[in-house]
């Protein structure tokens, strides 16, 4: 319970970590990345072309850092752009089985006040109003890098709109799913900005994003008010010191997530649902479970019991019935 006459939240949370076979990195090759102290920032917002603070020197050093880990993911043959592969075919049964995993399944717990990693069945979530994403930038994110950012999250709501069926878009203001890019002293000063983006939100859910870990590259919280299966409200966190693939491809993930595809899945492929890192952007089969997430013939609040025969009929259709 939230004291003090605010909403009562059921909170999803999804994280996109580092997985890179145990490799590890830090700043001039060193084994751990940087560690930032906190300092007093101007709070994120709708900044337009207002010119941008200098970053902080620990900023700075997480920037070189995941240059490193980007750099790393490609040499490994990572983070794909292609997003209907020949080398990664599928058919409806394992379409089936990867939307139950990812749209039924919880990755993350609440547990003493944080979250812990573990796999529990869930029930079918997503939005019933319309999204309206809304997006802030940190006062030092680059002016450049704002415009570019914006531009591909209005145009990725566009393609998450087309592929759900369901009303997303980019607005100025009154949105219900904040994107919020910022660097590393933004973050770790943001809690009045999410208190006042999700009243009422719990001390776990800013927590949580105030102190994220260098290996979890960005997150996203979608609030349900009490026990409802509708998302109410969302907000999700991409780190400014990505550079552009990492960053495009955390966008593309946590907002997708942020719909109701809340877990990953290592036998998902071709997808971003998947731990593994090697595709970055939405592919055709993402895009396909986002279709079945939204089919009128599922409703928010099913299990995978009731669930299931649904979504094996509605594959089936999709795939033109090969199994």
């Amino acid at each position: 319970m939230i004291g003090g006459g605010a909403r009562v939240f059921q909170v999803c949370v999804m994280l996109a970590a580092l997985a890179l076979a145990g490799c590890e990195f830090g700043p001039g090759g060193s084994q751990q990345a940087p560690e930032a102290t906190p300092r007093p920032v101007p709070a994120p917002g709708d900044l337009g072309d207002v010119a941008s603070l200098p970053a902080s020197p620990e900023s700075e050093a997480m920037r070189e850092y995941f240059a490193r880990v980007e750099r790393t993911l490609q040499d490994q043959g990572l983070l794909r752009q292609d997003v209907a592969p020949r080398d990664a075919p599928f058919n409806s049964r394992q379409l089936v089985e990867d939307f139950v995993r990812i749209a039924l399944y919880d990755e993350y717990a609440p547990q003493n006040g944080t979250f812990v990693a573990r796999q529990s069945a869930s029930r079918l979530r997503r939005w019933a109003s319309p999204v309206r994403m809304s997006v802030e930038f940190g006062p030092s994110v680059p002016v450049a890098q704002r415009k570019a950012d914006r531009a591909a999250i209005s145009a990725y709501a566009g393609q998450l709109g087309r592929a759900s069926s369901h009303p997303v878009s980019v607005v100025a203001r009154g949105g219900n799913f904040h994107v919020l890019v910022l660097n590393e002293d933004e973050r770790r000063n943001a809690a009045a900005r999410l208190r006042a983006l999700v009243p009422g939100i719990d001390a776990a859910s800013i927590g949580a994003i105030t102190g994220l870990a260098p290996s979890t590259f960005c997150v996203v919280f979608a609030f349900s008010e009490g026990d409802s299966p509708e998302y109410s409200r969302a907000v999700a966190v991409i780190r400014g010191e990505h550079p552009d693939r990492l960053r495009l491809s955390c966008i593309h993930e946590e907002l997708a997530q942020g719909m109701g595809l809340a877990n990953d899945s290592p036998r998902a492929r071709p997808s971003i649902f998947n731990d593994d890192e090697e595709f970055a952007l939405l592919t055709r089969h993402d895009e396909m479970l986002l279709r079945i997430l939204y089919d009128p013939r599922l409703r928010p609040g099913m299990t995978e019991a009731e669930a299931r025969p649904i979504v094996q009929t509605i594959a089936a259709e999709l795939m033109g019935g090969d199994s």
